[in-house]
């Protein structure tokens, strides 16, 4: 019975050592997991400080873009389509003998739908009885197609020639020019330079008024900004007024290229 006794009090010390040491290595697994995630990288974020840089080249542009809106009506689809196409092939024709090519010419959307026109009707009632409100009745009159075309013109000094043989045309419903630099990816280079310049000068004087020094870059963000300006000129319309009207003047300006970065520096 004693012997019993005791190696039941040795099962259970046993367990006991079972249980301490599953619990041992336990912890020691959790322990390893936590010092992985820091393998690489310091056990915190350094101290960093932030600073902006902006940078602007201004360059004559190249190129000058506008879209004309081009519509027709009629009572039949048919028609309204027969219409839109003899009058877009009449200006296209003429936009290739002036000179420009199938790839600086590019329908933007094409659209039909029908037209309608509302009508009231009056109800009319006998004398000393209730008569009900008129009422409106919808009626198709018609169908309507347009076409959107842009026009991009390389011989930018010829955008107001362009404008006129459009006015020939009855043309009336155009947007731009909008002036643009066709290769602009350099500009953007030395504005992106000009900016980091301008960051790395505010860096050196920031460091130094802080009585640190800088240990490297921790991140870099970058925004462009293109836009361009120009002076405001009589309207397409304005410049056809009167019978005789001499092509519009259509000063280019400058465009202007921006670079603005920023650049979080490590410092120690």
């Amino acid at each position: 019975m004693e012997k019993l006794f005791e190696n039941k009090d040795l099962r259970i010390l046993l367990k006991i050592v079972l249980i301490l040491l599953v619990l041992f290595l336990l912890a020691q697994s959790l322990n390893s997991l936590k010092e992985n995630r820091f393998i690489g990288r310091a056990a915190s974020d350094p101290s960093t400080i932030s600073v902006s840089g902006r940078g602007e080249v201004t360059a004559v542009p190249d190129i000058a873009v506008f879209s004309m809106t081009l519509s027709a009506e009629a009572s039949e689809v048919k028609v309204t389509q027969d219409s839109l196409s003899k009058k877009t092939a009449e200006i296209l024709q003429a936009l290739e003998n002036f000179g420009f090519e199938k790839k600086d010419i590019k329908t933007l959307s094409y659209n039909i739908y029908p037209r309608y026109e509302y009508y009231e009707k009056q109800r009319i009632c006998p004398e000393n009885f209730s008569c009900p409100p008129s009422f409106g009745e919808r009626v198709l009159v018609g169908y309507e197609a347009n076409q959107t075309i842009s026009v991009k013109i390389r011989e930018i000094e010829k955008a107001g020639e362009v404008l006129e043989i459009l006015g020939g045309y009855g043309v009336s419903n155009i947007s731009g020019p909008n002036f643009d630099i066709e290769n602009k990816e350099e500009l953007l280079r030395q504005a992106r330079k000009m900016a980091i310049d301008d960051a790395k000068e505010k860096a050196k004087a920031l460091s130094k008024d802080l009585g640190v020094k800088l240990s490297g870059i921790q991140s870099f963000f970058e925004g462009d900004n293109y836009r361009y300006t120009y002076s405001k000129t009589a309207s397409f319309e304005e410049a056809f007024a009167e019978d005789g009207g001499i092509a519009p003047e259509i000063p280019v300006g400058q465009n202007e290229i921006i670079s603005s970065i920023e650049i979080i520096y490590k410092i120690k």
